[in-house]
């Protein structure tokens, strides 16, 4: 109810676009057709809500023509909502000087980042050590070594077992979100280096931001959820923070006493800072070393959403000075590839302090696909059509109008060519309405979400997997776990020649890579892969070995129990022996 009522009096505008994702779909086609014969506002929500944004742009440019100013004022909310910044600053223009107009003016320059609410700070350097600084390690120390039993509050003891490297070692991961309720590669990538450490003999704990699955909408109040065998705690106050300082207070005070009862050795913080600054002050607040993993720029992604935005916008500068901030703070950064570390370290983090843990598989991705008839067979696709096609959520940086766009020259020179696109996102609609006016209906397949148990059927359906990412900074630097999901499976990938792509990709080993925006080489390169099984199948194995030597989550492990050692024993001080 708080949640509620907090989105209902700072974002009111959103509602009409959120409230019909949760209609069953022939309920939400009837009340789209009724707001399609109301007002301006209820009909551009209804075109919004199919894809069609110029269509709602004119709309709204229409209603504003001798308008009041308080109701262009409420024109400009709802453009905002839909994330159509242009149409919103076009509409401040309309409105005349005085209160209605600054108003306005300061709710868009906070939505497209031209302005920023203050935030809380952390101080750098909180440890003041280095990986390396100190006497330095025997491997045993830093890989193999052993701590002995014993008991870690009331009820816990840390069991011993030789033979698993990670043994004796708590940790707990801070996360934003987490299974059941959020499937997507973060939470993926959580669970699977979890459950690996867990295997490796390590004692997981796992919690959320406070105030999630609630602050997202999902009635799941538990506390603890356990997902195969991995504790999920959830950090629940009474009511939904309304900003980030008291979604700050409300997880030390929660994180606090979970850290008491658990007393794990590590903190493990995965972007972003939100949840390394918790972890930086439950660090300092009980002495644990922190580990921050950095998954990805989040100031890059919000900079590919909209081209009117710059690196000079407040948002996108309060961001990176955030991210910095902790990066600098903790005891180990860890990242998912070379370009990423590149970029962390021209940020001042010192190399002996960075790890590179690339995007990983469990072991079972490398048995055989599954059978993918069923899933062509459900689509109407025939058996011997060719299926180029992606799991991920539909951003637009994630390029899959391009995709679109050359399955339709495929088919335009004769190829039998169908798109498969599995995953949700903010531009589903605008695929859904490009792949109608491009002539692909009956040939452009959108899933949405599926069970993560399902995603190697739809693997299996496919000929080739495609990552056309655009030529976004946020493409540039970071690394997919998608397109490695799809080798372990034996797919081809053909991707965009971006040096975070690149380091995943081997054109002519294991797959393309093309120029990023072109369509019609797409096209030239997936017609020749239909024409070519051979090579397909070349592609695929070639995938599949380099997976299978150097991106499992076993390896990924490895890594990270010996970087734990080494900040535990670091921590403890000269002489002691964690």
């Amino acid at each position: 109810m708080s949640l509620a009522w907090h989105h209902l009096r700072s974002e009111p505008a959103r509602l009409p676009l959120l409230v019909p994702r949760l209609m069953p779909g022939p309920v939400r086609s009837a009340a789209r057709a009724a707001a399609s014969r109301s007002g301006a506002l209820p009909r551009a929500y209804a075109l919004w809500d199919q894809g069609r944004r110029e269509e709602a742009r004119e709309v709204l440019l229409s209603a504003a023509r001798g308008a009041s100013p308080r109701r262009v004022g409420r024109l400009v909310s709802a453009a905002l909502a839909a994330g159509d910044a242009d149409t919103a600053r076009e509409l401040v223009e309309r409105i005349p000087s005085g209160s209605h107009r600054t108003a306005a003016e300061y709710r868009t320059a906070l939505a497209t980042g031209r302005a920023v609410p203050a935030s809380p700070s952390v101080s750098p350097d909180r440890h003041g050590f280095t990986l390396t600084r100190g006497a330095p390690t025997r491997p045993d120390d830093t890989v193999n070594a052993q701590r002995p039993a014993e008991t870690r509050g009331e009820g816990w003891r840390v069991a011993t077992d030789p033979g698993r490297p990670g043994a004796g070692v708590r940790v707990l991961h801070l996360v934003t979100n987490a299974l059941p309720h959020t499937n997507a590669g973060y939470t993926q990538r959580t669970h699977r280096i979890a459950v690996a450490q867990q295997e490796a003999g390590m004692d997981v704990h796992v919690a959320t931001r406070a105030g999630y699955p609630l602050t997202k909408g999902v009635l799941d109040p538990r506390t603890l959820v356990r997902v195969d065998g991995i504790p999920y705690h959830r950090l629940l106050p009474w009511t939904a923070p309304g900003d980030h300082a008291e979604e700050l207070r409300a997880g030390l005070r929660l994180g606090s006493e979970l850290v008491e009862a658990l007393r794990p050795d590590v903190l493990h913080a995965a972007s972003n800072h939100h949840n390394a600054r918790l972890a930086l002050e439950l660090g300092r607040r009980y002495g644990i070393p922190v580990v921050y993993e950095v998954r990805g720029f989040l100031e890059e992604s919000w900079l590919s959403r909209d081209p009117s935005r710059s690196v000079e916008d407040a948002f996108y500068q309060a961001e990176r000075a955030s991210e910095t901030e902790c990066m600098l703070a903790a005891d180990l950064v860890v990242t998912l590839g070379e370009a990423m570390r590149a970029d962390i370290e021209a940020r001042g983090v010192p190399r002996e302090r960075l790890l590179v843990v690339p995007n990983a598989v469990d072991v079972s991705f490398l048995d055989p696909l599954p059978s993918g008839a069923g899933v062509r067979e459900g689509l109407g696709i025939g058996q011997e059509e060719f299926v180029v096609g992606t799991t991920t959520s539909c951003f637009g940086y994630e390029g899959l109008e391009v995709l679109l766009e050359a399955v339709a020259l495929m088919r335009g020179q004769g190829e039998p060519a169908h798109a498969l696109i599995v995953g949700d996102g903010p531009e589903l609609a605008t695929l859904r309405d490009r792949a109608e006016r491009l002539g692909l209906t009956g040939a452009a397949h959108f899933t949405g979400r599926v069970p993560a148990d399902r995603v190697r059927h739809h693997h299996a359906a496919l000929d080739v997997f495609a990552v056309p990412r655009l030529d976004e900074r946020v493409c540039r630097l970071v690394t997919p776990l998608k397109p490695v999901e799809a080798m372990a499976g034996g797919l081809p990938v053909v991707a965009s020649d971006l040096p975070a792509l690149r380091e995943i990709v081997e054109p002519g080993v294991t797959g393309e890579l093309i120029p990023a925006g072109e369509s019609a080489r797409l096209a030239d390169v997936l017609t020749k892969l239909a024409y070519s099984r051979e090579k397909r199948t070349s592609y695929g194995q070639a995938g599949q070995e380099r997976v299978g030597a150097n991106r499992t989550w076993t390896e990924a492990v490895y890594r990270y129990n010996q970087a734990y050692r080494v900040l535990i024993r670091k921590m403890s001080g000269p002489g002691q022996n964690p």
